[in-house]
C-alpha cells in the first residue's frame, strides 16, 4: 500500500512543482525596482505606460519604455533606523576634554583631545565625549582611530579651531580632524568646527585637496546639528562609510573660497543627507566613484557649484555611482544646478538617478549632463570609451536660469545618455522681458521622454512653450 501511494504521489509532486516553476517563471518585475537590502536589482511588472521617446544626435534611436517614477528607487526604511533602536540602559561614561589638559586658551589641545578620545574609545560601557561650550579649542592635524569597545557618542558644544601653520598638515596627508574605523558613532551638539582656511584659500590647488573634517571606513554613523566653517577646502567628507546619517548641518564659506565642497562622498553606501544648509565656494553636494544609495533631502544650496554627481572617469578610470535621489532642494545663485560630470575615456556608470521637487532661483546651467567634462588647462583629446549616464529623471524641476541654456545634455557619441526622464519641468529667464530673452536646450546624443509640461524643450520650436500632456 505504502509502495502504491508513493509511486501515484511522486508524478503529482514532481507536476506541481513543474506548474510552480512555471508560473513564477513567467513573472517579469520592473527592472527599475531595487532592493538595497540584498544590494542587487531584481525584477517587477512591466508597467503598462508606454510613452514616445525623443532621440537627439544619435544614430540607430530606439524607444524606451519609461517605468513608473515611483518605483524607481525602493529605499528600505530599516537601514535608515538601524541607529535609533533602542538598547539596554547602561550608564555611559562621560569624558570631559579639559579632564584631560585641554586649555582652550589660543594654545594647541590635541594632545588632550587625543588622549580623552582613547579613554572614551576604550570604554566598555558607551561614553560621552565632551567639547564644553563657550569655549574654543584649537587643534593641529588630529586623528581619531578605531574601533572602539562601545558606541560613542561626541558632544561638541564649544568650537573646534584648526591652526593655520600648513607644516602641521605634511605629516598628514592634507586632512585635519580624521575619524577612522568607527562603528556606533555620533557626532552632535550644536557647537562650530572652524577650519581656519583663509590662508589656505591663498594658495588653493586641486591636487591634493586639504580635507577638513574626514569620516574614513566608519559604520552606523550619525552626524547632526553641528556648523562646518571656513574648511581649509573639502568641510565634510565620508569616505568608504556605510550607514550614514547627515542632518541639520551648517555649512559656510565665501562663495570664492576655491575647492570648499560642502559635502563630499566617495566610496560610501547608504547615506542620507537631510535638512542641511551649505553655502560654499564648491560644490554643495558632490558625489563620487564607488557611491551608492544616497538620498540628500531638504538642502539648502548656494552660493557655490551646485549639486554634483562626479567628475567620474579621470584619467581613463572606471567610476560607479549608482541609486541616487536629491528631494526637495533649493538652489540660489549657484554656477550649477544638478550635474552629472564625466570625463573622456572613463568606463563604468551613472545610473538610477532621481532630482525632483528642486526649485531653481537664477542659476547658471540648472540641469547639465556633461560627458566631455575637462578641467584642465590643456585641451582633452577626444576618446571613444566614456562613463554611461542611463536612467536619470528630472520631476517637478522650476525657477529661473542665469545662463542661456537652461538645460544641456552634452553626451558622449559612443555612449549616448540614455533612458533620460523630464516631467514637469518649468525653467525660465532670471531677466526675461521679451520672448526672445527665453532660455534654450542644447541636448546632443541623448535619449530621453517628456511627460507634463516641460520647458524649454529639446526641439526646433524651443521658443514656444508646451503644455500638453506628453511631448512628442
Amino acid at each position: 500500500m505504502r509502495m502504491s501511494l508513493k509511486t501515484h504521489c511522486l508524478p503529482l509532486f514532481i507536476t506541481v512543482v513543474c506548474l510552480s516553476s512555471s508560473c513564477f517563471g513567467s513573472y517579469k518585475e520592473d527592472p527599475f525596482h531595487i532592493d538595497f537590502r540584498e544590494d542587487r536589482v531584481y525584477y517587477r511588472r512591466p508597467t503598462t505606460y508606454h510613452p514616445y521617446v525623443r532621440t537627439f544626435g544619435v544614430s540607430n534611436p530606439r524607444n524606451y519604455h519609461n517605468p513608473n517614477s515611483a518605483n524607481l528607487f525602493n529605499y528600505n526604511n530599516d537601514i535608515w533606523s538601524r541607529l535609533d533602536r533602542p538598547r539596554a540602559a547602561v550608564t555611559p561614561t562621560v569624558v570631559n576634554v579639559d579632564g584631560f589638559g585641554a586649555k582652550a586658551d589660543g594654545r594647541d589641545d590635541s594632545q588632550a583631545f587625543k588622549k580623552a578620545w582613547n579613554y572614551a574609545c576604550s570604554s566598555s560601557q558607551g561614553a560621552i565625549m565632551v567639547v564644553p561650550k563657550n569655549k574654543i579649542y584649537h587643534l593641529k592635524p588630529t586623528d581619531f582611530s578605531g574601533p572602539c569597545r562601545s558606541a560613542l557618542v561626541l558632544k561638541i558644544y564649544g568650537t573646534i579651531k584648526a591652526t593655520v601653520d600648513h607644516s602641521d598638515y605634511q605629516e598628514h596627508e592634507r586632512r585635519w580632524l580624521y575619524f577612522d574605523n568607527v562603528q556606533n558613532l555620533r557626532v552632535e551638539g550644536g557647537g562650530v568646527i572652524n577650519g581656519n582656511g583663509r590662508t589656505w584659500w591663498q594658495n588653493s590647488c586641486k591636487i591634493n585637496k586639504a580635507l577638513a573634517v574626514t569620516f574614513n571606513e566608519c559604520s552606523n554613523l550619525k552626524v547632526a546639528g553641528l556648523r562646518i566653517k571656513n574648511a581649509q577646502q573639502m568641510h565634510l567628507t565620508f569616505q568608504k562609510c556605510f550607514n550614514v546619517k547627515a542632518f541639520n548641518l551648517y555649512v559656510i564659506a565665501p562663495g570664492n573660497s576655491p575647492n570648499t565642497d560642502g559635502i563630499h562622498v566617495t566610496e560610501t553606501q547608504n547615506i542620507n543627507i537631510k535638512n542641511c544648509v551649505i553655502r560654499t565656494g564648491d560644490d554643495c553636494i558632490s558625489i563620487v566613484s564607488g557611491s551608492k544609495n544616497i538620498r540628500a533631502m531638504g538642502i539648502t544650496c548656494g552660493p557655490g557649484h551646485g549639486i554634483s554627481i562626479g567628475s567620474l572617469g579621470a584619467g581613463n578610470s572606471e567610476a560607479y555611482v549608482s541609486n541616487v535621489i536629491v528631494n526637495q532642494a533649493t538652489l540660489s545663485g549657484t554656477t550649477n544646478g544638478v550635474r552629472i560630470k564625466t570625463w573622456q575615456g572613463g568606463s563604468g556608470y551613472a545610473k538610477n538617478i532621481k532630482f525632483q521637487n528642486i526649485v531653481m532661483h537664477n542659476v547658471s546651467n540648472p540641469i547639465i549632463v556633461d560627458q566631455n567634462y575637462c578641467d584642465q588647462e590643456k585641451p582633452c583629446s577626444k576618446q571613444v570609451s566614456a562613463v554611461q549616464v542611463s536612467n536619470v529623471l528630472y520631476q517637478n524641476i522650476r525657477g529661473t536660469s542665469a545662463s542661456d541654456v537652461a538645460m544641456k545634455f552634452d553626451c558622449s557619441d559612443s555612449f549616448p545618455c540614455k533612458g533620460i526622464f523630464l516631467q514637469n519641468v518649468d525653467l525660465t529667464a532670471q531677466d526675461q522681458e521679451q520672448e526672445e530673452d527665453m532660455p534654450e536646450a542644447s541636448c546632443s546624443n541623448v535619449r530621453l521622454s517628456y511627460q507634463g509640461n516641460v520647458y524649454p524643450p529639446c526641439s526646433s520650436s524651443s521658443k514656444h512653450r508646451k503644455t500638453n500632456s506628453l511631448l512628442h
